[in-house]
C-alpha cells in the first residue's frame, strides 16, 4: 500500500498549479484540471477538502475559481497531504511489539520532516528537472 494515495498526489499537483498562477486572479477548476491532468469531478472533491483545511479560498461568480489561502512560502507539503490523507501513515495498525511501535512512530516523524517543504520550495526541483532534460551523447 502506498504511503500517499492519488488523492494526495492530485491534491498536491493542484496546489502547485495554484502556486504558479497569478495570486490575485482565481483559477477555474476546468483550467486546473486541464493543466494538471486531474479529472474535474475528483478535483472538486479535493479542493473542497483543501478549502475546509483553509489552504485554498473559493471565489464565486463568473470570474471565480480558487486561489491559495496563504502565500506559497507559507504552505507546506505536509499540511496539504495531511488535509487530504487525514494523516501520513506508515502502518494502519499497532504492532504487538512495542519496539516496532516506537520504530514506526519515529519513521512517521521522519517522513513528516521529508515533506516539510513549502509549495514555493518545490521550485528548487526545477533545476533537477532541467538537468534530467539536458543530457549529452
Amino acid at each position: 500500500m502506498p504511503l500517499i494515495s492519488t488523492k494526495g498526489v492530485y491534491g498536491l499537483t493542484a496546489m502547485y498549479e495554484l502556486s504558479k498562477h497569478d495570486k490575485e486572479t482565481p483559477m477555474q477548476i476546468k483550467e486546473i484540471s486541464s493543466n494538471a491532468n486531474i479529472p474535474q469531478n475528483y478535483l472538486e472533491q479535493l479542493l473542497s477538502k483543501l478549502r475546509r483545511a483553509e489552504l485554498v479560498k473559493s471565489i464565486r461568480g463568473a470570474k471565480g475559481g480558487y486561489i491559495l489561502a496563504h502565500n506559497a512560502e507559507d504552505i507546506k507539503v505536509v499540511d496539504i497531504l495531511i488535509a487530504l490523507e487525514d494523516d501520513l501513515k506508515i502502518v494502519d495498525a499497532k504492532a504487538s511489539n512495542p519496539i516496532l511501535n516506537i520504530f514506526f512512530d519515529d519513521s512517521k516523524q521522519s517522513m513528516k520532516k521529508i515533506f516539510d517543504v513549502t509549495l514555493a520550495g518545490l521550485d528548487d526541483y526545477q533545476d533537477k528537472y532541467n538537468e534530467f532534460l539536458h543530457y549529452s551523447i
